[in-house]
Formats: structure tokens, C-alpha cells, sequence
């Protein structure tokens, strides 16, 4: 059952990065693109769990140090992102903002539902759903956005967003290391 819902999940991600990516390019949109890149990220977190998912909590603890690790890696990359379009400027288009918002947060809410019914689950799986409700709570910060650019008819909101969503990604990675340095030391513990 894990295996099957991590490879849905992941299908979904890595469908999500190529339109936030697509749409971002289109919409000349910074939060669009931090999206794409946190739903990258979020694909690589799910291949190496599916990796660890069969191996010894060790592989899995490694894994999840991994995961949390490149989620902070692509918080730097949004970051630069978000600054490079400050300096150079940008157009965001807030209707295609929203559009792809409104398809992410549901397909995200799908992810979130179908993580939740695992039971018993390990610190990959956990780290996961963190994923998957950063994901939920970026895209409807990213509606927000969308409508802003669009009343106002300015890039700021747009670049906000980015950079809230770089911290919302460094947050999670932060969560997933504690989470795994947690779970070594409990394993420490069992083993004396």
C-alpha cells in the first residue's frame, strides 16, 4: 500500500512541476516557478523514499536527512529566483496564477488524502505529507497572489509569495532533519 501511494503521489508531483514550471514561464510568475521547484524537490523526496521504503530504518533515517536536506537546497534556489525577478522585474500574469493554483491545491489535497491513509507511517512517509500540506498551503497563497497582481496590477505580490514559499520549504526540510535526528536517537535508546 505504501509503495503504490508514494508512486501515485509522485506521478502527481512530478505532473505538477512541468505545469507550475510551464505556467510559470507563461505567466512570468516567481511564485509559480517556486512551486514548480518545491514540487520538483518534493518528487526527488518521493523517489528516494521509494528507494529507502524496502531498507533498514537506518536507509530510511539516511533518506529522510537526504529529503530534508535538498528541500533547504530549493528554498535557496526559489530565493535566488525571487530576487533575480525583483532586480531584473517581471510581469506576473494573476489569472494564470489562480488558475494553476486552484488545479494544485486539488490535486495536493488528493496527495494529502491518500498519505493519510497509510497507517503506522515511517519519517519518510511523514516527511511526505509535510510535503504535501506545504504544497496545499503554498498554492492558496498563491491565489491570494494572483488576485493581488491582478487588482493592482503589480509584481510584489508575486515575489512575496516566492519568498514565503522558499520559507515554508526551508521550514519543512528543517521539520523532516528533526524529525529524522529524532528517530536516530530513539533507535540509539531501543539499541542499549
Amino acid at each position: 500500500m505504501e509503495r503504490r501511494t508514494l508512486w501515485i503521489v509522485l506521478a502527481l508531483n512530478i505532473g505538477l512541476a512541468v505545469a507550475f514550471f510551464a505556467t510559470g514561464a507563461f505567466g512570468d510568475s516567481s511564485a509559480l516557478i517556486a512551486n514548480g521547484l518545491d514540487n520538483l524537490s518534493d518528487s526527488f523526496v518521493y523517489a528516494i523514499s521509494l528507494f529507502a521504503l524496502s531498507r533498514s530504518d537506518k536507509w530510511k533515517r539516511g533518506a529522510a536527512n537526504v529529503s530534508g536536506g535538498l528541500l533547504i537546497l530549493f528554498a535557496a534556489g526559489i530565493l535566488y529566483d525571487a530576487w533575480r525577478r525583483y532586480i531584473g522585474g517581471s510581469d506576473p500574469l494573476g489569472t494564470i496564477m489562480i488558475a494553476m493554483a486552484l488545479i494544485a491545491a486539488a490535486i495536493n489535497a488528493v496527495c494529502v488524502w491518500l498519505l493519510a491513509k497509510l497507517k503506522d507511517p515511517d519519517v519518510n512517509i511523514r516527511a511526505a505529507n509535510t510535503f504535501s500540506y506545504n504544497d496545499f498551503a503554498a498554492n492558496l497563497g498563491i491565489v491570494v497572489a494572483g488576485g493581488l497582481v491582478a487588482w493592482l496590477g503589480t509584481n510584489w505580490p508575486d515575489l512575496v509569495v516566492g519568498v514565503i514559499v522558499a520559507g515554508i520549504a526551508a521550514w519543512g526540510g528543517i521539520d523532516i532533519l528533526r524529525d529524522a535526528h529524532g528517530e536516530h536517537h530513539k533507535a540509539v535508546h531501543t539499541d542499549k
